[in-house]
C-alpha cells in the first residue's frame, strides 16, 4: 500500500522504524545542545548585554513616577467648572452609568476645592497642588483621556504594569530589558524603589518578569538611606580576596550549568553584579556626594520631601549610569498612606502633592541640565482616577473610566493636552488613551516594536500588548 511513496517519505509503521527514522533528528538536536552548552560556558554570554531596537529610538531609559492608589484628575490636571456648578447634586443621567467600588446609589456630585491656573507658553491648566511641576508644563504631554478595564486596585495595577489583569505576565521594566539589555555592567537593569510604608496591593509580581527568564527580574531596592545593603567589602578582606571567593563559586556553578536552566544563570549572573556593584558602584549610592544645591532642588533633608526627593535624585543617579528602567513609587501600606483618597481627597492629595511635587519637578530640571531628560523618557501617573461622585461626603471612590497621565522627555512632543474627559470627568470621550496605548509608546519611544517583542509561552508569542496597542502620535 506503500508502493507509491518515494522512500524519504515512507510512513512509519513499527516502534523499531520510528527510531530508526528518528535516530538523526535526536542526534543532532542532542549534538545542538552540547555545542550551546559549550559554547555559554567558553564565552559566558550575558543575556543583559545592549541589544540594537527595531527602529530609530528617541529614548534610551524609563522613569516611572508611580503614584500608587490612584490620584484623582479632577483635582491635579483636568480641571471641570460644571463639576462645581453640580456640586451636591446627583449625576445628570445624560453622562451615563459608571461601575464604582464603594460609592452608593444617589451619590451625590463633589466639586474640587482646588484652584487651576494656567501655566508655561501652552497655557495648560494645572492645579495648584503641584506649584512646582507647573514649571515645567511645556516640558509635559498631557493625556486627559487615559482609561483602563478595571476599577479594583490590584487588578489595575497588573494592567497598568503587565498589560493584563491577572498577575504572571512580565512587566514593562521586564519587557523592556528583555528587549534592550542593559548599558551598565555594574548596576541593576531594571530598578524599582517602593515606597518605605509598605506594600501595594498587587504585591511584587506586578513588578515581576513573569514568563521571561529570571535575568530580567526587577532589583528591588530597600526604602531609607542604604538603598543596597552590603556594598561595602567585610572587614579583613580585600578586593582579591573576594575575587578569588567569586571565582570559586562561578566555576563550581558552571560545571553543571545547563542553558536552560534559568533561575541558576540568573543566579550566577547575580553573583558577578554583586561583585560589581561593591567595587564600581559604592559611589553612586552615597548621596553626600552630591552638592547641597543638588540636594536642595529634590527636597531631600527636609520634610516631607524628603524621602521622594532622594528616591528620585537615586533614579536620576542610575538612568545617567546606564540603568535601563527604573520605577519610583510614590504610595505604600494601606489606603489613605496611598492617593487612594476614599474618605477625605483634601487632606490626601494635600499630602501627596506636598511630598512628591518638589521631587518631581527637581527630577526634571536636573535631566534637562545635565543633558538627560532628552535620552530619558520620564511617565507619572497611577492605576485609575477618582470618581466625581462624593464617597463619605469627603471623599472619592476609584475611577478607571477617565483619568490623566503624563509624559516628559524621551522625544516626547510636551507643551501639550491629548484627549479629554466630558463636562465632569466621568469618562474619556475625546482621543481615549488604554493603557495598550501608553504601553505602546513607551515601547516607540524606545525603538521597540510591539509586534516584534514577543516571547514564546504556552504555544503562543507574548507580548506586553495583549491587543495591539496604539502609539500616541500627537506627542512622538
Amino acid at each position: 500500500m506503500f508502493s507509491n511513496h518515494p522512500e524519504h517519505v515512507l510512513v512509519t509503521r513499527t516502534r523499531r522504524e520510528f527510531v530508526r527514522d528518528a535516530f538523526c533528528g535526536f542526534g543532532s538536536l542532542a549534538l545542538a545542545s552540547l555545542l550551546h552548552e559549550q559554547e555559554a560556558r567558553a564565552t559566558g554570554i550575558n543575556p543583559l548585554s545592549p541589544r540594537p531596537s527595531h527602529g530609530a529610538p528617541k529614548a534610551k531609559s524609563v522613569i516611572f513616577l508611580f503614584m500608587a492608589g490612584g490620584p484623582s484628575h479632577l483635582e491635579t490636571f483636568d480641571p471641570k467648572p460644571l463639576l462645581n456648578q453640580l456640586h451636591g447634586q446627583p449625576r445628570p443621567k445624560e453622562f451615563g452609568e459608571a461601575k464604582y467600588q464603594f460609592v452608593k446609589s444617589g451619590a451625590k456630585l463633589l466639586g474640587t476645592k482646588r484652584t487651576f491656573k494656567k501655566h508655561g507658553q501652552s497655557g495648560i491648566e494645572v492645579s495648584d497642588l503641584f506649584p512646582h511641576t507647573a514649571k515645567w508644563v511645556d516640558r509635559l504631554a498631557v493625556i486627559r483621556s487615559c482609561h483602563g478595564d478595571m476599577v479594583v486596585h490590584s487588578a489595575a495595577q497588573y494592567e497598568l504594569f503587565t498589560g493584563r489583569v491577572v498577575p504572571g505576565y512580565p512587566s514593562m521594566g521586564s519587557w523592556i530589558t528583555y528587549g534592550l539589555g542593559s548599558e551598565s555592567d555594574s548596576l541593576p537593569s531594571y530598578v524599582v524603589m517602593p515606597d518605605p510604608k509598605g506594600a501595594l496591593e498587587a504585591g511584587q509580581p506586578m513588578y515581576a518578569n513573569g514568563f521571561l527568564p529570571a535575568i530580567f527580574q526587577p532589583t528591588m531596592f530597600r526604602p531609607g538611606d542604604r538603598p543596597v545593603l552590603n556594598l561595602e567589602l567585610p572587614q579583613g578582606v580585600t578586593l582579591a580576596q573576594r575575587r578569588r571567593t567569586l571565582d570559586l563559586i562561578r566555576n563550581l556553578n558552571r560545571t553543571g550549568l545547563s542553558p536552560e536552566d534559568q533561575e541558576f544563570n540568573a543566579r550566577i549572573n547575580a553573583y558577578d553584579l554583586a561583585f560589581k556593584m561593591q567595587t564600581e558602584s559604592p559611589k553612586l549610592f552615597d548621596l553626600t556626594r552630591e552638592s547641597p544645591e543638588t540636594l536642595d532642588l529634590y527636597g531631600v533633608g527636609r520634610q516631607p520631601t524628603n524621602d521622594y526627593g532622594r528616591r528620585c535624585l537615586m533614579a536620576r543617579k542610575l538612568v545617567e549610569n546606564g540603568v535601563r528602567f527604573v520605577c519610583v513609587v510614590a504610595g505604600g501600606g494601606p489606603g489613605n498612606l496611598q492617593w487612594d483618597a476614599h474618605n477625605d481627597i483634601e487632606e490626601n492629595h494635600l499630602r501627596k502633592a506636598a511630598e512628591t511635587d518638589q521631587p518631581v519637578a527637581g527630577l526634571l530640571q536636573d535631566l534637562e541640565r545635565r543633558g538627560l531628560l532628552d535620552s530619558t523618557l520620564v511617565v507619572w501617573g497611577g492605576e485609575f482616577g477618582r470618581s466625581p461622585e462624593a464617597e463619605s461626603g469627603k471623599g472619592r471612590d476609584h475611577h478607571n473610566l477617565g483619568f490623566t497621565t503624563w509624559m516628559a522627555g524621551g522625544g516626547i512632543k510636551g507643551g501639550q493636552v491629548v484627549g479629554a474627559t466630558d463636562d465632569i470627568g466621568l469618562r474619556a470621550v475625546e482621543s481615549p488613551v488604554h493603557f495598550r496605548d501608553l504601553h505602546t509608546t513607551i515601547l516607540h519611544q524606545l525603538g521597540l516594536d510591539q509586534s516584534r517583542l514577543t516571547y514564546p509561552h504556552l504555544g503562543r508569542n507574548e507580548r506586553l500588548t495583549f491587543v495591539e496597542g496604539n502609539v500616541i502620535q500627537q506627542i512622538v
